[in-house]
């Protein structure tokens, strides 16, 4: 078995919750399932995973609904 690099473990961590706004655990991604997606670069590889599994891109412009705005 693989060992996730956690550099590139963190960095991962760090597109998804970016694009995604979840974490791998979030994801419920094991380590089989993060080895498949290693040989990429992590912003790739949180990318391709949220399009294999359909996932919707967090807007950065606009806040979540139901999040009241400080003035």
């Amino acid at each position: 078995m693989n060992k996730i690099d956690l550099d590139w473990l963190e960095e991962f961590d760090q597109a998804m919750l970016g694009l995604y706004a979840i974490n791998h655990s979030d994801a419920g991604m094991d380590e089989q399932l993060l080895v498949s997606y290693y040989d990429l670069e992590p912003r790739e590889a949180a990318l391709a995973f949220g399009n294999d599994y359909d996932l919707d891109r967090m807007n950065p412009l606009w806040p979540p609904m139901g999040l009241a705005l400080n003035s």
